[in-house]
């Protein structure tokens, strides 16, 4: 009897699956190690609360947002849902939504989450450390 409970257990626990890692398998995980000079005109934006702009590094770019007085959020550009291709490099509309043109699916600029039913995953978001005038972008 003790045979058929192990074998039981050892199906139901090797036949569950863990959708943990489904996100990385859509998106590669990169090295991130991004600096923007807040005075440099490119991201002169920066500066002013509610602005944003693109940076290099990530997957396909960086999407980079002034959320607060002394607080920047930093997202990659390419869509979390669909593996990286031409179209879906995400673009900035209004100064509040990421959209990605493969499937026109929206994603908040304040904090990645997907605003189109059946988006299942967030942006993703890199970290973003203020020194000064200097943001250093990276996913560590």
């Amino acid at each position: 009897m003790s045979k058929v409970v192990i074998f039981a257990f050892l199906t139901m626990f090797l036949s569950c699956s863990d959708n943990s890692n489904e996100y990385d398998q859509i998106l590669p995980n990169v090295s991130v190690e991004e600096t923007i000079f807040l005075n440099n005109p490119e991201y002169l934006d920066l500066q002013i609360v509610g602005g944003w702009a693109y940076s290099k590094g990530g997957i396909s770019g960086i999407v980079v947002y002034h959320s607060g007085i002394d607080s920047y959020v930093a997202f990659e550009r390419a869509a979390p849902h669909i593996r990286p291709k031409a179209c879906s490099q995400m673009y900035v509309k209004d100064g509040l939504i990421m959209i990605c043109p493969c499937d026109d699916s929206r994603f908040s600029i304040l904090d990645g989450a997907p605003l189109t039913d059946g988006i299942r995953y967030a942006a993703k978001q890199y970290r973003v450390v203020v020194l000064g005038n200097t943001l250093r972008i990276t996913n560590y």
